[in-house]
């Protein structure tokens, strides 16, 4: 069994106002009292770094508390831009256990090898589930995380968030570890134990998507090159998009690309940021060269749309006391003037539901897909909405 709940603040600036309102909501000597093992997963406003609410939380909890910035948040019923929320889950079954990497650099594997041994090292058996908490890195992509924790562990499933903040370029965006913030390391808790959550995942509508499908015939990592032996940004043109004056293409972010890997999983969205001198769409993520590919189109509707009708889903069987959510902060940008729409839809759809929630922007979102014959393969995503129900 496990127990969950959440508190939250939107105290920024005093840390003992906000430190007790975060303990009063918890009631850890009343009505939630802590089991055998717990651990504590926080998302926050960058703001509650600089101004040393979050050390002064983390000092003030007796487990240990991991998380990330975000840029927008959701919990007890509450949503809010500059907010901090926190989950906690605790169990007389399962162990938990924290860890956090040396500085990552590079795409080496060694730091992440290091940090998943720490983590299983405090655990008496292989974990059921990974919670992963990665750094917004610009030199490479999230998929290096996914497949290297997916080759370390042996396909533990693995579910998460890149880091993300409210700024231009993403410069506050922090992993959070214990009173600590850091720009470069990466989080993870492992969970041992008869766990077994479920995974929904909203991504877009099959009426958004374009019927034409083309076959990735060049790519290097998350540069799509070729489709159908075309130039990329000519196979964009090919289905109707236009060039902007810069030689990009118009409206690039609400275009998603939906990658089939051909491997009986779910297909994958992958956003697009930019078309180099060269023809190349640079994307949010690799797009293996023989995978078929279509392309989709993002408006506000579809976005609450996707992520109601996946809540609907994940709520319907009754089966869930507790949701940890993300959903990609190009959703949230899509929203235009109602950046804040899609969590007021969650809102909407969890009150009343009985489940214990926290939900949260995301850099990149981390969760398995499933195959045809159920099986779990761990991948990273873009533009889509994930939930790790319990």
């Amino acid at each position: 069994m496990i127990k969950s709940f959440t508190a939250y603040t939107q105290e920024v600036d005093d840390a003992d106002t906000a430190v007790s309102e975060i303990l009063e909501q918890l009631d850890l000597d009343g009505k939630n009292k802590l089991l055998r093992d717990t651990i504590g997963i926080v998302s926050c406003f960058a703001g509650y770094v600089e101004s040393g609410v979050w050390e002064a939380l983390a000092r003030a909890l007796p487990f240990e508390v991991l998380g990330t910035t975000t840029i927008s948040n959701a919990a007890a019923g509450v949503i809010g831009e500059t907010m901090l929320s926190i989950m906690v889950l605790t169990s007389d079954e399962l162990s938990f256990s924290a860890a956090l990497s040396e500085p990552i650099t590079e795409e080496a594997e060694g730091p992440l090898n290091a940090l998943y041994q720490a983590a299983l090292s405090k655990l008496s058996g292989k974990p059921s589930l990974m919670l992963s908490f990665s750094p917004l890195l610009s030199n490479f992509g999230s998929d290096f995380y996914v497949d290297r924790m997916s080759e370390i562990s042996g396909g533990v499933p693995n579910f998460g968030t890149l880091a993300v903040d409210h700024t231009s370029d993403y410069h506050e965006a922090y992993v959070l570890s214990n009173g600590k913030h850091w720009k470069d390391r990466f989080g993870l808790i492992l969970i041992h134990g008869s766990v077994s959550p479920v995974f929904y995942i909203g991504t877009i509508s099959d009426e958004k998507v374009f019927p034409e499908k083309g076959v990735v015939t060049a790519s290097s990592g998350n540069q799509l090159r070729m489709v159908n032996g075309m130039l990329a940004v000519d196979y964009l043109l090919s289905l109707g998009l236009t060039k902007n004056e810069e030689g990009g293409i118009t409206g690039i972010n609400s275009f998603p690309i939906i990658v089939d890997y051909n491997d009986g999983t779910m297909p994958v969205v992958r956003a697009m940021f930019a078309v180099t001198p060269e023809g190349y769409a640079v994307c949010g993520g690799n797009i293996p060269e023989g995978s078929t590919i279509s392309m989709g189109s993002f408006n506000p509707e579809e976005i609450v749309v996707t992520a109601d009708r996946t809540l609907e889903k994940a709520i319907a069987p009754g089966k869930h006391n507790a949701m940890l959510i993300y959903s990609c902060v190009g959703r949230y940008f899509t929203l235009g003037y109602e950046p804040l729409k899609e969590l007021e839809q969650l809102q909407k759809r969890m009150a009343g539901a009985g489940v214990t929630y926290m939900a949260a922007y995301s850099g990149g979102e981390i969760c398995p897909v499933y195959d045809k014959s159920g099986k779990m393969v761990n991948r990273n995503h873009n533009n889509t909405f994930i939930i790790c129900a319990f």
